[in-house]
């Protein structure tokens, strides 16, 4: 299920929300322009297979990787806030910045936008915790928005259940548009990276998909947001 927008509107206009897409954007194009691909040969469970891998730009020196952290951490700490504005493809930040867009704009109204900023940084900074615990000595680069996407979708779980989100629904070959509540879809993508973590080798971020990330950073959304005010939030705005 594809989430394409909720029919929940907001008081006011989302300027952090798209100021933080606005920032990503222009960081993966500056990534894009200082870096290149080059050919490498890569282990799967088909044997080895030669793909275009992106070296170089803003990646090289920003990009989150837990072993480095783990050996330097006093050289490294800052890359655990650089990392999640950086993206590997288009798929990659055009799928996080979807939901940034969709779930986003409603926390930020709730909170106000300077608890947003502090809340997103912080779901951001739990998720890169989550993963570097699951997988301290991992030489995977760690980059994505992700893990702090995910806390806004824990925050808006418990204000906006019943919130209607159009979902686009693949079947077979079709393609349907269906309404559902937000607690079946951000629930559905939450039992999905459970599973994932559990049955995948996700410590290690195979498959470029940082799974622990993701329950860290939605945990800690949930947690935050109490923190924060909880549903009090929600109906004092």
């Amino acid at each position: 299920m594809i989430p394409i927008k909720d029919y929940n509107p907001t008081r006011h206009a989302p300027i952090v929300t798209v100021l933080l897409i606005a920032i990503n954007v222009l960081a993966f194009i500056q990534d894009r322009l200082t870096g290149h691909y080059e050919p490498m040969l890569v282990e799967t469970a088909r044997g080895m297979v030669r793909v275009n891998h992106f070296v170089g730009g803003l990646s090289a020196d920003f990009a989150l990787v837990p072993a480095r952290l783990a050996a330097e951490p006093g050289s490294s700490w800052f890359q655990v806030l650089t990392s999640m504005f950086l993206h590997g493809n288009w798929l990659h930040i055009g799928s996080n910045m979807l939901f940034l867009w969709i779930f986003g704009n409603n926390i930020e109204d709730a909170m106000g936008r300077v608890r947003f900023v502090v809340f997103y940084l912080c779901c951001g900074i739990a998720a890169a915790a989550a993963q570097f615990i699951s997988a301290p000595h991992s030489t995977v680069p760690m980059i994505g928005a992700s893990g702090a996407v995910a806390g806004i979708m824990g925050a808006y779980l418990v204000l906006y259940p019943h919130a209607r989100i159009l979902t686009l629904l693949p079947i077979f070959f079709f393609f349907t548009f269906i309404e559902v509540p937000a607690y079946l879809i951000i629930g559905y993508w939450a039992l999905l990276q459970f599973i994932s973590a559990n049955w995948l080798d996700a410590g290690s971020a195979r498959g470029g998909i940082a799974y622990f990330a993701h329950i860290g950073g939605f945990a800690a959304g949930i947690i935050l947001l109490f923190l924060f005010g909880g549903r009090g939030l929600r109906d004092r705005r």
